[in-house]
């Protein structure tokens, strides 16, 4: 019995077209459900623009008995203007939520968290920053018993601490009496006890726990100033 050879080269040409239908057909679906899926999509959300910037206002400052004529947008804080703007760097940022007390400096002879206020709202105030502190170039009271006391160690929230202890003393010697103080009738003739004196400065956090030091130096310069 004769047999016929099979080809199967022929075979697999046979067998190609078959193939390339179904490649067709697939390739033919995966485009259509792209372009149905293109269709049906939202369309892209165009760029946003970026927002302008805020106007610049003008404001004068008044720092360190010098008067600063500055241009700043009516975001920024005090403390940014003081730094970014006059390069005054005494005061430092710390948390930026008013929670360390590292950029404490004087408006108008009261403490204040310079981060949680704006520099507009300060026109033709008086500012008084560290820097502010020394007199004719030779460190002041507060500062030289922070340097005889050794009351810092890393230095980063002495600058805080500086303004804050001596406007502690001006309110102490104005009467302002603190949550500690017992005998609120005598609170204008108040010893600075210790306790007092922790209390009142309480808004300044040292990391470095240079606590007792920072206590001693200030009820130092009080019985001095008494």
């Amino acid at each position: 019995m004769m047999t016929t050879p099979t080809n199967k080269a022929g075979s697999r040409q046979a067998a190609n077209p078959e193939r390339r239908n179904f490649l067709g057909t697939v390739a033919r679906g995966s485009v259509g459900a792209t372009v149905a899926f293109a269709l049906d999509a939202p369309p892209p959300a165009a760029a946003e623009t970026p927002a302008p910037a805020a106007a610049l206002r003008e404001v004068t400052l008044r720092v360190n008995g010098i008067e600063h004529e500055l241009r700043v947008e009516p975001r920024v804080t005090l403390l940014d203007a003081l730094r970014e703007h006059l390069h005054l760097t005494g005061a430092k940022k710390g948390c930026d939520r008013g929670q360390c007390g590292a950029c404490t400096v004087l408006v108008n002879g009261r403490r204040i968290n310079s981060c949680l206020t704006l520099a507009v709202m300060h026109e033709g105030d008086r500012v008084m920053t560290v820097e502010g502190l020394a007199l004719n170039g030779a460190p002041g009271p507060m500062q030289a018993a922070f340097l005889e006391f050794d009351a810092f160690q890393c230095g980063f929230c002495t600058p805080g601490q500086l303004c804050a202890a001596t406007a502690l003393l001006d309110e102490a010697h104005d009467g302002a009496a603190s949550t500690v103080t017992a005998d609120l009738a005598r609170a204008p003739r108040l010893a600075l006890s210790a306790e007092e004196v922790r209390e009142r400065m309480s808004g300044n956090l040292c990391r470095c726990g240079a606590y007792p030091n920072i206590v001693a130096a200030i009820r130092h310069v009080a019985g001095e100033r008494s």
